[in-house]
Protein backbone atom coordinates (compact mmCIF):
# COMPACT_ATOMS: atom_id res chain seq x y z
CA UNK A 1 0.00 0.00 0.00
CA UNK A 2 1.47 3.36 -1.10
CA UNK A 3 0.88 6.39 1.68
CA UNK A 4 1.33 10.62 0.69
CA UNK A 5 3.17 12.58 2.78
CA UNK A 6 4.92 15.79 2.74
CA UNK A 7 8.87 15.56 3.20
CA UNK A 8 9.61 17.65 6.37
CA UNK A 9 12.79 17.61 6.94
CA UNK A 10 15.58 17.05 4.92
CA UNK A 11 19.78 17.43 5.24
CA UNK A 12 20.78 17.40 1.52
CA UNK A 13 24.13 16.98 2.96
CA UNK A 14 23.65 13.88 4.86
CA UNK A 15 21.25 12.36 2.31
CA UNK A 16 18.14 11.30 4.91
CA UNK A 17 15.44 13.43 6.72
CA UNK A 18 11.83 12.61 7.79
CA UNK A 19 8.57 12.36 6.03
CA UNK A 20 5.11 13.75 7.50
CA UNK A 21 2.43 11.66 6.43
CA UNK A 22 -0.80 12.95 5.13
CA UNK A 23 -3.06 10.71 7.32
CA UNK A 24 -1.76 12.21 10.53
CA UNK A 25 0.78 9.58 11.17
CA UNK A 26 4.04 10.15 13.03
CA UNK A 27 6.71 11.05 11.36
CA UNK A 28 8.67 8.36 8.95
CA UNK A 29 12.56 8.24 8.14
CA UNK A 30 13.61 8.32 4.87
CA UNK A 31 17.08 7.78 3.69
CA UNK A 32 17.89 9.05 -0.48
CA UNK A 33 18.62 5.57 -1.37
CA UNK A 34 14.41 4.95 -0.85
CA UNK A 35 13.93 7.50 -3.53
CA UNK A 36 13.27 6.16 -7.03
CA UNK A 37 15.78 7.67 -9.67
CA UNK A 38 14.89 11.43 -10.32
CA UNK A 39 16.34 14.43 -11.83
CA UNK A 40 16.13 16.68 -9.11
CA UNK A 41 17.13 16.21 -5.58
CA UNK A 42 14.79 15.88 -2.92
CA UNK A 43 14.22 19.13 -0.97
CA UNK A 44 12.03 20.55 1.58
CA UNK A 45 8.45 20.30 1.39
CA UNK A 46 8.28 18.27 -1.82
CA UNK A 47 4.97 16.14 -2.05
CA UNK A 48 5.67 12.31 -2.13
CA UNK A 49 4.04 9.04 -2.00
CA UNK A 50 5.51 5.76 -0.34
CA UNK A 51 5.72 2.73 1.03
CA UNK A 52 6.45 1.85 4.67
CA UNK A 53 8.69 -0.71 5.86
CA UNK A 54 11.25 -1.19 8.60
CA UNK A 55 14.79 -1.35 9.08
CA UNK A 56 17.39 -4.00 10.30
CA UNK A 57 16.08 -2.70 13.97
CA UNK A 58 12.54 -3.08 13.30
CA UNK A 59 11.92 0.60 13.17
CA UNK A 60 9.49 1.90 10.31
CA UNK A 61 10.68 3.74 7.32
CA UNK A 62 9.69 4.61 4.15
CA UNK A 63 10.49 3.20 0.94
CA UNK A 64 9.97 3.49 -2.49
CA UNK A 65 9.51 7.15 -2.44
CA UNK A 66 9.22 9.06 -5.53
CA UNK A 67 7.19 12.58 -6.22
CA UNK A 68 3.49 11.68 -7.09
CA UNK A 69 2.05 15.79 -8.38
CA UNK A 70 5.03 18.53 -8.53
CA UNK A 71 1.55 21.14 -8.32
CA UNK A 72 0.90 19.13 -4.60
CA UNK A 73 3.83 20.71 -3.09
CA UNK A 74 3.47 22.13 -0.17
CA UNK A 75 3.70 26.13 -0.37
CA UNK A 76 6.11 28.02 1.38
CA UNK A 77 5.42 28.86 4.88
CA UNK A 78 3.28 32.37 5.88
CA UNK A 79 6.06 33.37 7.43
CA UNK A 80 8.87 32.42 5.23
CA UNK A 81 7.04 34.65 2.37
CA UNK A 82 6.83 37.34 4.67
CA UNK A 83 10.39 37.95 5.64
CA UNK A 84 10.98 37.56 1.96
CA UNK A 85 8.42 40.54 0.99
CA UNK A 86 10.16 42.15 4.08
CA UNK A 87 13.71 42.28 2.73
CA UNK A 88 12.55 46.32 1.40
CA UNK A 89 13.35 47.20 4.63
CA UNK A 90 16.95 46.89 4.62
CA UNK A 91 17.25 49.37 1.35
CA UNK A 92 14.74 51.46 2.94
CA UNK A 93 16.87 51.63 5.94
CA UNK A 94 19.65 52.36 3.83
CA UNK A 95 18.43 55.05 2.12
CA UNK A 96 17.08 56.47 5.47
CA UNK A 97 20.43 56.58 7.11
CA UNK A 98 21.65 58.06 3.72
CA UNK A 99 19.50 61.11 4.16
CA UNK A 100 19.88 61.08 8.25
CA UNK A 101 24.20 61.33 7.10
CA UNK A 102 23.35 64.29 5.10
CA UNK A 103 21.05 66.01 7.21
CA UNK A 104 22.76 65.29 10.66
CA UNK A 105 26.60 64.72 10.12
CA UNK A 106 27.22 61.22 11.11
CA UNK A 107 30.46 59.69 11.68
CA UNK A 108 30.78 56.76 9.03
CA UNK A 109 31.74 54.62 11.67
CA UNK A 110 28.11 54.50 12.51
CA UNK A 111 27.32 53.07 9.36
CA UNK A 112 29.80 51.01 9.38
CA UNK A 113 28.80 49.35 12.74
CA UNK A 114 25.68 48.16 11.31
CA UNK A 115 27.50 46.53 8.53
CA UNK A 116 29.62 44.35 10.71
CA UNK A 117 26.49 43.81 13.07
CA UNK A 118 24.94 42.66 10.37
CA UNK A 119 27.40 40.31 9.00
CA UNK A 120 28.01 38.77 12.95
CA UNK A 121 24.14 38.54 13.14
CA UNK A 122 23.95 36.78 9.79
CA UNK A 123 27.20 34.11 11.07
CA UNK A 124 25.31 33.35 14.20
CA UNK A 125 22.28 32.88 12.23
CA UNK A 126 23.62 29.95 10.02
CA UNK A 127 25.97 28.63 13.00
CA UNK A 128 22.90 28.06 14.88
CA UNK A 129 20.74 26.74 11.68
CA UNK A 130 23.88 23.87 11.32
CA UNK A 131 23.86 23.37 14.87
CA UNK A 132 20.23 22.62 14.99
CA UNK A 133 20.37 19.93 11.50
CA UNK A 134 22.88 18.28 13.76
CA UNK A 135 21.04 18.49 17.08
CA UNK A 136 23.54 20.18 18.52
CA UNK A 137 24.63 23.51 21.31
CA UNK A 138 21.72 26.02 20.18
CA UNK A 139 22.29 29.65 20.36
CA UNK A 140 19.51 31.29 22.90
CA UNK A 141 17.09 33.22 21.15
CA UNK A 142 17.69 36.04 23.39
CA UNK A 143 21.22 36.55 21.99
CA UNK A 144 20.18 36.29 18.22
CA UNK A 145 17.50 39.15 19.58
CA UNK A 146 19.96 40.69 21.17
CA UNK A 147 22.37 41.14 18.11
CA UNK A 148 19.09 43.12 16.04
CA UNK A 149 18.40 45.36 18.56
CA UNK A 150 22.00 46.60 18.69
CA UNK A 151 22.11 46.66 14.85
CA UNK A 152 22.57 43.62 13.20
CA UNK A 153 18.41 42.88 12.17
CA UNK A 154 19.33 43.57 8.21
CA UNK A 155 21.63 40.48 8.93
CA UNK A 156 19.03 38.77 10.51
CA UNK A 157 16.27 39.65 8.04
CA UNK A 158 18.53 37.96 5.17
CA UNK A 159 19.53 35.21 7.15
CA UNK A 160 15.53 34.32 7.73
CA UNK A 161 14.99 34.58 4.17
CA UNK A 162 17.66 33.23 3.09
CA UNK A 163 18.23 30.23 5.17
CA UNK A 164 14.82 29.75 6.22
CA UNK A 165 15.83 29.88 10.13
CA UNK A 166 13.78 31.40 12.23
CA UNK A 167 11.17 32.52 9.70
CA UNK A 168 8.10 30.57 10.25
CA UNK A 169 8.23 30.97 14.09
CA UNK A 170 4.99 33.46 15.48
CA UNK A 171 6.86 34.38 19.02
CA UNK A 172 10.50 34.51 17.83
CA UNK A 173 9.32 37.23 14.91
CA UNK A 174 6.90 39.18 16.80
CA UNK A 175 9.84 40.10 18.63
CA UNK A 176 12.29 40.09 16.43
CA UNK A 177 10.26 42.94 14.64
CA UNK A 178 9.98 44.46 18.19
CA UNK A 179 13.63 45.11 18.02
CA UNK A 180 13.94 46.40 14.19
CA UNK A 181 11.46 49.00 15.85
CA UNK A 182 13.21 49.59 18.83
CA UNK A 183 16.89 49.85 16.85
CA UNK A 184 14.85 53.01 14.64
CA UNK A 185 14.13 54.83 17.27
CA UNK A 186 17.55 54.24 19.22
CA UNK A 187 19.33 55.44 15.88
CA UNK A 188 16.57 58.51 15.22
CA UNK A 189 17.38 58.96 19.24
CA UNK A 190 21.32 58.93 19.64
CA UNK A 191 22.12 59.86 16.58
CA UNK A 192 19.63 63.14 16.02
CA UNK A 193 20.96 66.93 16.83
CA UNK A 194 17.66 66.80 19.10
CA UNK A 195 19.41 64.44 22.39
CA UNK A 196 22.68 66.96 21.82
CA UNK A 197 20.00 69.54 22.56
CA UNK A 198 18.27 68.59 25.26
CA UNK A 199 21.52 67.70 26.89
CA UNK A 200 22.73 71.16 26.44
CA UNK A 201 19.87 72.14 27.71
CA UNK A 202 19.94 70.00 30.65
Amino acid sequence: MRFEGLLSQWDDAKGYGFITPRDGAPKLFVHIKAFALQQERPRQGMALSFEVGHDAQGKKRALKVRPFSTKAQAPKPVAARRSANHLWLVPVFAAFYLACHIAWGLRPGVWGLYMALSMATFIVYFGDKRAAARNQWRVAENTLHLLALAGGWPGALLAQHLLRHKSAKPGFRRVFWFTVVANWLLFVLICSPWLRAWWERG
